[in-house]
């Protein structure tokens, strides 16, 4: 037992400053949960501010708007995980069936670009590219015989629009888990298959999908855990008060109250409610993950 202890103790030495942030970054700010049921005051301090035990919650549950936030936010994060498995296992299957390395390796390459930018830097790029007078996709709309769409103002198109620029910066990344797990599957299926005469469209239904079926089901289940995270960063630097009716999220709502209004203790009731939420759906995510991909964390 010493021997192991005198061996390893330069590995825990190594852990020391990762769990040091875990517990000032991670786990010391979870103190500050107890503005929620405060009439938080920061000249007071958490120390010096009254209880108001559920007052918060219960001033939450009357905003104008609460449930249609809930909606949004609820509405968003569900399409974003559909899409989020959808199109990266159907370009993980085209891009499998290509056999020039170069070729696929750049198409790899760029459709892995846009993980890599900030949605500060795409934010912008997106609000020139979308413009009603000077984006060109309005300028195309206007060539083909069709009114011009102000996507980022318009209630109608707004959360679509979040969605499919979301996927357009993250489906290449993610292509990243499918591919891995075709790579995993037996030759010799295909091969078994080519010679009882399977098209490429049998092989990839009865051998490609059901081989990587483990791992879809893996990702959806974990999926679950996110579904009251719908994005803040995109949203924040897309919205705008013209559509806050379909793309007001929870974090959004957050942030207005919290940060621009100074109601932290309305803010923190809001952030925990969704943290108690969000811990239920990856309790149950996991247990899922364990029973239908037979998924383990230790």
């Amino acid at each position: 037992m010493r021997t192991k202890y005198t061996r390893e103790w330069p590995l825990h030495v190594m852990l020391l400053p990762g769990v040091v942030l875990v517990l000032l970054f991670s786990y010391g700010p979870m103190l500050g949960l107890v503005m929620a049921f405060q009439q938080f005051v920061p000249t007071k301090g958490i120390w010096g501010s009254a209880f108001n035990g559920l007052d918060n919650f219960r001033y939450v549950l009357e905003l104008p708007g609460i449930y249609q936030v809930l909606f949004n936010t609820v509405f968003i994060a569900v399409m974003k995980i559909a899409a989020g498995i959808a199109i990266p296992v159907g370009v993980a299957l085209l891009l499998n069936e290509l056999h020039r390395t170069w070729l696929k390796r750049g198409i790899q390459t760029l459709i892995y670009l846009p993980h890599f930018m900030s949605w500060i830097i795409l934010g912008g790029i997106l609000i020139d590219i979308l413009s009603p007078s000077q984006g060109i996709v309005n300028q195309l709309l206007v060539k083909l015989g069709a009114e011009p769409i102000f996507f980022l103002g318009s209630n109608k198109w707004f959360p679509y629009v979040i969605v499919a620029t979301h996927e357009w910066k993250e489906f290449g990344f993610s292509t990243i888990v499918y591919l891995a797990a075709l790579t995993g599957i037996n030759p010799s299926l295909y091969e078994a298959a080519l010679m009882d005469g399977a098209s490429r469209l049998k092989q990839t239904w009865h051998i490609t999908l059901p081989g990587i079926l483990p791992i879809v089901v893996l990702m959806s289940t974990l999926a679950l855990g996110q579904v009251l995270n719908a994005g803040f960063d995109q949203i924040f630097n897309l919205y705008s008060p013209q559509v806050y009716k379909s793309g007001d999220i929870l974090d959004t709502l957050v942030y207005r109250i919290g940060m621009l209004e100074a109601q932290y203790g309305v803010a923190t009731a809001i952030g925990l409610f969704k943290s108690a939420v969000s811990f239920v759906l990856i309790v149950i995510s996991y247990g899922m993950a364990s029973r239908f991909a037979n998924y383990r964390i230790f």
